[in-house]
């Protein structure tokens, strides 16, 4: 759970610090809010300086992947480790086909039905700067902040609702490329948001899990709605 190039000057500033969560977006909106923790929009994101809503794409041409919905069981399933004779470029490329489709910047295997720990995304949310892209193949926290900054998130697997979560402002992540090569980087402010989002979803943990009873009891009709929809066999 699609960020043009920023324009110049202050809103560089600004728009470089706004991006969607799990296919979901943040941003921060007002000069004030820079002296803030991020203020997070789960239902929108900048392109071109606009606020645009995101979509579930549906069926994406090029591929068969489509995002699932809660409570599906992919949500909350064990995600495998993916293996050293395992080749999930293809994976990756139909990931990033629905990510785009759904004007996000960021998407997790299990949010399209494969139970791998790959995460996909790219900041600008652009499909033309593919430079920008990163595939995250068994990725692994080994460091983050002490302190941790709050934002209201948004996903495609539960529409319609958004709620605060916290975060760590910044953590520190090894993990394999697509080229099996062992990497180490750093993530801070949006991108970091981004990565712990998707992060979860591959521990089959959702935002929902880190709501406050209050946000959680504010989401529950529209959580008993998906939950009606999709029927038996859901995992809660």
């Amino acid at each position: 759970h699609s960020l043009a190039a920023p324009p110049r000057g202050a809103m560089r500033t600004l728009l470089a610090l706004m991006v969607p969560l799990c296919v979901a977006a943040w941003s921060r909106s007002t000069p004030a809010a820079l002296a803030r923790p991020w203020l997070q929009r789960g239902a929108g994101l900048m392109r071109r300086g606009m606020v645009t809503e995101e979509r579930d794409p549906g069926k994406v041409e090029g591929t068969d992947l489509r995002i699932v919905k809660y409570p599906h069981p992919a949500l909350r399933s064990r995600n495998e480790e993916v293996g050293p004779d395992e080749d999930v470029k293809a994976l990756a490329k139909d990931m990033f086909k629905v990510m785009y489709a759904a004007e996000g910047v960021g998407l997790a295997a299990p949010q399209v039905g494969v139970n791998k720990r790959v995460m996909v995304f790219n900041p600008t949310g652009e499909r033309s700067k593919w430079l920008a892209e990163q595939v995250l193949v068994n990725p692994v926290i080994v460091e983050h902040s002490e302190a941790t900054a709050p934002g209201t998130e948004g996903c495609l697997s539960f529409p319609g609702m958004e709620g605060t979560v916290r975060r760590w402002r910044w953590i520190r992540v090894d993990y394999l490329d697509l080229q099996r090569k062992r990497r180490s980087k750093k993530f801070t402010d949006f991108e970091a948001v981004v990565f712990q989002h998707e992060y979860d979803h591959l521990d089959g943990v959702v935002y929902i899990d880190r709501l406050s009873e209050e946000g959680r009891q504010e989401v529950q009709p529209v959580l008993d709605k998906l939950i009606a929809d999709f029927g038996e066999g859901g995992a809660l």
